[in-house]
């Protein structure tokens, strides 16, 4: 038992060894970062929700937190791209009624336990895209987040700048159609809260845009006047 215990031991060092080697850099990242409840990520993290805290709601960001997971969605480290941080608050959406007080049917009258539609992540895209206009919205991903606010990175293009206009991985996005698609639920974030994660005979309810347009247009009765 002792000499196949042994054996064990070797294959699994042996094992380690090569996974370590076929590891590169951004593996690392990734697999420290998947590890949130770690030492190093929740002493790294509390301090930089503190940091966080104390600079502006949308802060212009030197460099990504997290390099890998930008490069992943498409950051590339040359001119025309940049890295804004927002921050959202947390919690659900209170109705907007002066003391509360709604003057229609009881049915209406909730106030505070009602739900926004969309992720918070796709509100912290539509901050900033709303703040820098010139620019377009890539992607973003969640950095941070403490009991108040939720802590985003948005990755935004200048597709006025020459180096963009001219590369062909990017310069899609130089197109017409994608002005503000942060608002009109085309980014990642906002294909989430339509529905758009499912695939297959699950996606038979967000046909017609979203899983809310679906189940609307199947709910609504429509008497049009020349029919």
């Amino acid at each position: 038992p002792r000499a196949n215990a042994e054996k064990e031991a070797e294959h699994i060092a042996l094992l380690l060894a090569t996974t370590q080697e076929e590891m590169g850099a951004y593996k690392y990242l990734e697999e420290l970062w998947r590890k949130k409840q770690s030492d190093v990520l929740r002493f790294l993290l509390r301090v930089r929700a503190w940091e966080y805290r104390q600079l502006p709601k949308i802060y212009r960001c030197t460099k990504p937190t997290r390099t890998d997971k930008a490069h992943r969605l498409g950051y590339k480290a040359k001119e025309g791209y940049c890295v804004y941080r927002v921050a959202v608050r947390r919690g659900g959406r209170k109705r907007p009624n002066h003391k509360g007080m709604v003057f229609g049917k009881p049915k209406h009258q909730g106030i505070n336990e009602l739900k926004f539609k969309r992720n918070l992540q796709s509100v912290a895209e539509e901050r900033i895209g709303r703040r820098a206009g010139n620019l377009r919205v890539l992607n973003s991903y969640w950095v941070n987040q403490d009991a108040t606010y939720k802590f985003f990175e948005v990755i935004l293009v200048d597709v006025q700048h020459k180096s963009i206009r001219v590369d062909p991985k990017i310069n899609w996005l130089c197109n017409p159609v994608h002005k503000h698609r942060e608002c009109r639920g085309l980014t990642s974030a906002g294909r989430k809260s339509r529905g758009f994660r499912k695939a297959g005979h699950r996606a038979n309810n967000r046909i017609g845009g979203s899983s809310f347009a679906a189940w609307k247009r199947r709910n609504n009765l429509s008497l049009r006047r020349y029919r």
